[in-house]
């Protein structure tokens, strides 16, 4: 067969059945990234089916994923936002990151993977899917509640962390030296600093050369922009995550939401690929023997999360129930901690243990499905709290 059509074929299979099977997550009311991540394992090597010839195309289509949930993540924020959020809620967002970032560098020094391992598996227990928090949010109807903006602003404290800690860790993998590393991370914090404080004063200008009433022209201005931004931080060993993440930031306002619209579909489909060639890079096979210390991670992830959104809602004023609400709304984790893993896995076995791709796999697994699922089942107790408060 005609190796266009065995690609036609395979790819056209893979999202067919990613439709499938994020309609049937929309029934049961579950993130679909625990099922996307599954698709994968079971077409990877080790699978049940094999893709044979796609891979490429997919692995393309996995890092244009990344770039857009990163671009449309940054879209939710200003940089002024950003600022406010590092100045404002600077004592609970370093609790989130001391508390969070523990258990994974804990584990990988424990089992012995080596300090590059910790980095990255401090990264991977530490942030809070945004995502998948924003929907148990709207879901549960706790959008116009008293905690939310407390939620809120730790997600924009780990997404400003993030972009620090992104170029931190890129550096790490590429195995450079102590001073030609601190060198690149020097680079990529300036570069990371440059680009915050043009989108605070300048960042109109960015906006005026973005804008367009047409909608195709706005698409192709912001997608291109956000590449070319990425592929540049790529170069300076930012990570091109962290580049689209500012080009997101730097736009604001009615433009920023007309692009969120646009982009959306467009995110949502490459961000389904992203998730199944996380899988593909997995062999199932060994997860099983990870499944049993992911298990427990999640566990103390799910404690660690509780007790943050606790301390940073009860510093708010807020009332017991609303502090339970904003822990467990934290408890999830998706896109970010696989984006992570990925670029972890990516760097090869002489520099990251093999076993850390299945076990963030399984540990991403459990705290996405079982984070919206924990909130629901919550939901009767906190409200009985709070009638009794």
């Amino acid at each position: 067969m005609h190796h266009t059509a065995v690609v036609f074929l395979e790819v056209g299979a893979v999202l067919l059945g990613l439709g499938i099977l994020g309609a049937l997550a929309l029934r049961a009311g579950i993130s679909p990234i625990p099922l996307y991540l599954i698709a994968g394992l079971a077409f990877g090597t080790g699978g049940v089916l094999p893709l044979a010839t796609s891979d490429a195309f997919l692995s393309i289509g996995a890092e244009l994923g990344v770039v857009l949930l990163l671009l449309t993540l940054g879209l939710e924020y200003n940089a002024s936002e950003l600022v406010t959020s590092l100045t404002g809620n600077a004592r609970a967002g370093i609790v989130d990151l001391v508390l969070n970032a523990a258990p994974g560098a804990i584990c990988a020094l424990l089992l012995g993977w080596g300090p590059v391992a910790a980095v990255a598996m401090a990264g991977v227990t530490y942030a809070t899917s945004s995502g998948i928090t924003a929907k148990v949010l709207s879901d549960l109807g706790w959008l116009g509640n008293r905690e939310t903006p407390t939620v809120l602003s730790l997600l924009v404290f780990e997404d400003l962390t993030m972009a620090v800690y992104l170029p931190v860790l890129t550096t790490l993998l590429a195995g450079l030296g102590v001073v030609s590393g601190a060198i690149s991370v020097g680079i990529a914090l300036l570069t990371v600093s440059v680009v915050l404080i043009v989108a605070l004063r300048f960042g109109r200008f960015i906006e005026a050369f973005v804008s367009s009433p047409n909608s195709e022209v706005l698409l192709l201005k912001v997608v291109g922009l956000a590449l070319l931004v990425a592929g540049l931080a790529q170069q300076l060993q930012v990570s091109a995550a962290v580049g689209a993440f500012l080009v997101g930031i730097a736009l604001s306002g009615e433009l920023a939401e007309d692009a969120q619209a646009l982009l959306a579909p467009l995110r949502d489909l490459f961000a389904a690929v992203f998730f199944v060639f996380f899988g593909l890079q997995t062999d199932p096979a060994k997860i099983l023997p990870m499944a049993g210390l992911a298990a427990l991670l999640a566990l103390v992830s799910m404690i660690t999360k509780l007790l943050t959104g606790m301390y940073a809602a009860k510093r708010a004023g807020i009332a017991k129930a609303g502090q339970a609400r904003a822990g467990i709304a934290l408890i999830p984790r998706g896109e970010f901690n696989i984006v992570i893993a990925g670029l972890a896995v990516g760097a090869g076995a002489d520099l990251v243990h093999p076993d850390l791709g299945p076990l963030a796999a399984a540990y991403v697994l459990i705290l996405a499905a079982f984070g919206p699922l924990a909130a629901k089942l919550v939901q009767p107790f906190i409200t009985a709290i709070a009638k009794r408060a």
